[in-house]
């Protein structure tokens, strides 16, 4: 099956080339400028958002995808401040690219990103630990059985720590579960997503840090 990238860009000159780089490597190229638009578009495979766009910032855009969606989203912008990237991976963006970059750059992330998303657990099964509960097809994740309004990535963090409770999980290894090897920035962008879970799951659940190796997740018997 060909792959529907929806490109969101509102500058032609970036654009034109963008879309035609992907259509040669086989890809099934929309394209919209506005953000508007790219929440009104029927939902594609990949999405490739810029953060600067004449309606809307990025970040709304991608916040909103993510309130009905899992779809991957690689950011695209000329910011490349490290806080920059922080923020857009905390609300969903499955990477980031910074301009000027070349195609075949974008088509290893694009690669990069359909495999992590394709290899995520597409099964009836779940994780349950004490009074935590995660329904891994549903993506949703239960204390005492109240639904936690958790980000993407706050899921997929939660997951891979679920996955073994009391086992540590090296930072190392959490990148590459959760964000994947084609992101190098800096591992505080675990260090947010870890306060934030923390702070959702409260006392039933407890996260570890193990100095100088990574976290671990414990879950209370009651």
């Amino acid at each position: 099956m060909v792959m529907n990238i929806l490109v969101v860009e509102d500058e032609d000159a970036i654009a034109a080339p963008l879309v035609e780089g992907l259509q040669r490597e086989g890809y099934q190229v929309s394209r919209v400028s506005t953000g508007a638009d790219a929440l009104a578009a029927p939902l594609p495979d990949l999405f490739l958002l810029d953060l600067r766009l004449p309606d809307m910032d990025g970040y709304d855009i991608c916040r909103q995808i993510r309130t009905r969606s899992d779809v991957p989203i690689i950011m695209v912008t000329a910011r490349g401040e490290e806080t920059d990237r922080v923020i857009g991976l905390e609300l969903g963006a499955d990477d980031y690219i910074v301009k000027p970059f070349g195609v075949r750059e974008l088509i290893a992330r694009i690669r990069a990103v359909t495999r992590r998303t394709a290899s995520r657990p597409d099964t009836n099964d779940g994780i349950r630990s004490g009074a935590l509960e995660i329904d891994i097809r549903g993506r949703r994740v239960l204390i005492n059985g109240q639904e936690l309004p958790l980000t993407t990535k706050e899921f997929d963090l939660l997951t891979a720590l679920a996955a073994d409770p009391g086992v540590v999980v090296s930072r190392k290894q959490l990148l590459q579960d959760v964000w994947d090897t084609t992101w190098y920035g800096s591992t505080k962008t675990i260090d947010v997503h870890i306060a934030s879970l923390r702070k959702k799951l409260g006392a039933p659940v407890v996260i570890e840090t193990v100095r100088g190796i990574g976290f671990r997740l414990r879950s209370d018997p009651e």
